[in-house]
């Protein structure tokens, strides 16, 4: 337990020669090393690229004992030391959707017996992983089918659904023209919603085909107001013009005598 202890911190140490940045980052808070990529960290500059998340295997070989004490330690090393060995949930928007592990903190443990080694070889299905119930070989042991890759292809999943989800809850709030029965546009919608716009949006019941219509007709009246109110008025039948009476003379019509 000490030593997968030890290990685990030993993981989260820092180099001499870090750069201030990240010292002040790691010293900011008790899980602030948990944000340092794990290429500043000291353990790199000793072990290359495990291939996988997390930090550097840790194997447990048990020899010259017995089936039951190799089963009670690995019992006490699992449950005390599950803080080192063990996944985490990843922190996520769709949390609820997500059941991938983050292993990037942790320390894969694998144990076995020396007789299992011998009789079978470090390449066979010998290898038991903390957390797991059977035995595996050694790069399926060490592998995390259910953490990185697996988080992203089911984050991917659950922003999809809910994408389609809040394009459905929208759909059915769409209005509909009460004059034609049609759906809005997304602009006609943004017209009768939209503060800057549902002044000037005319009758907001209707569509913007509707509305179109509306405002065609009302320029074609307005259209015909104007241009009669421009037209000059029509002289009236029984007028007729005496030229006298531009000139400022009464005329008098006298019957003639025979």
């Amino acid at each position: 337990m000490t030593k997968l202890r030890r290990y685990w911190e030993w993981g989260r140490l820092l180099p001499r020669d870090a750069d201030k940045h990240t010292v002040d980052l790691a010293r900011s808070r008790p899980d602030a090393i948990e944000h340092v990529d794990h290429e500043k960290r000291l353990w790199r500059r000793v072990y290359p690229p495990p291939g996988r998340e997390g930090l550097v295997p840790l194997a447990f070989v048990f020899a010259d004992t017995t089936e039951a004490k190799v089963a009670n330690t690995v019992a006490v090393l699992e449950e005390a030391g599950r803080r080192y060995w063990s996944p985490r949930r990843y922190g996520s928007f769709y949390r609820e959707a997500i059941t991938a592990k983050d292993y990037s903190q942790a320390v894969p443990v694998v144990v076995t017996t020396l007789e299992q080694l011998q009789g079978h070889g470090a390449d066979a299905a010998v290898w038991r992983r903390l957390g797991r119930e059977s035995e595996q070989t050694l790069t399926a042991a060490l592998d995390n089918p259910d953490g990185d890759a697996f988080f992203r292809e089911q984050e991917a999943r659950a922003e999809a659904e809910d994408k389609r989800r809040r394009v459905a809850e929208r759909e059915a709030q769409r209005p509909v023209c009460k004059r034609c029965g049609q759906k809005f546009t997304d602009q006609r919608w943004e017209e009768t919603t939209a503060h800057r716009t549902a002044w000037s949006a005319g009758d907001v019941s209707v569509c913007g085909t509707c509305h179109a219509d509306d405002v065609a007709r009302e320029e074609a009246a307005a259209e015909a107001a104007r241009l009669e109110a421009a037209a000059p008025p029509e002289p009236e039948d029984d007028q007729k013009p005496c030229r006298g009476r531009s000139l400022g003379l009464t005329i008098r019509f006298e019957p003639i005598s025979a």
